[in-house]
């Protein structure tokens, strides 16, 4: 038997899917679809098992997967760049997420003072008043000990004269000037 036509046939069936590969590949960048083995396989016609038996093809899908979408009149986008727009925009992102939760404790904090007042159970609206004159009352307290310490002081030092006083008295010696 003579093999020779059907290895010709199959490399020229082989030769047909890996023509239908690359219009798909081609078709794809033009369209600006994602491309992947899986995407290409089904625009082709072909298995993936294809695709990954031939390794030309399999690079050149890769390849054009990781170039970025556009058309011939709009300028090359890089990775990096493409890289860089994804960072700024995850930190934008979660600047958002941290402004938006600071705002939820300020809207709930103020939520809760507002329902605390109109309760009767709150305090009241003269707050900044109160503070000021706890501060001052605060002040007079410390004002107050030290003037306790000092006449504490001089209540010691005039026990301690009144000894001596007496006990020179109790021995019978003239006090000294």
């Amino acid at each position: 038997m003579n093999t020779n036509h059907l290895i010709e046939g199959r490399k020229a069936d082989s030769a047909r899917r890996r023509q239908r590969v690359i219009k798909a590949i081609n078709a794809a960048r033009r369209a600006g679809t994602t491309i992947s083995v899986l995407s290409i396989a089904r625009q082709a016609g072909v298995d993936r098992a294809f695709l990954y038996r031939h390794k030309d093809l399999l690079a050149q899908v890769h390849a054009a997967g990781a170039e970025p979408p556009g058309d011939d009149n709009s300028p090359a986008v890089s990775r990096a760049s493409l890289q860089a727009d994804l960072a700024n925009a995850l930190e934008r992102g979660n600047r958002l997420t941290s402004r938006v939760r600071h705002l939820e404790a300020r809207l709930s904090e103020a939520l809760g003072e507002k329902a605390w007042r109109e309760s009767g159970l709150g305090a009241p609206d003269d707050i900044e008043h109160l503070k000021s004159r706890i501060t001052a009352l605060e002040q007079q307290v410390v004002d107050l000990n030290g003037q306790l310490e000092e006449r504490n002081e001089d209540l010691q030092a005039a026990r301690a004269a009144n000894r001596q006083l007496i006990s020179r008295l109790n021995t019978g010696r003239p006090a000294e000037a």
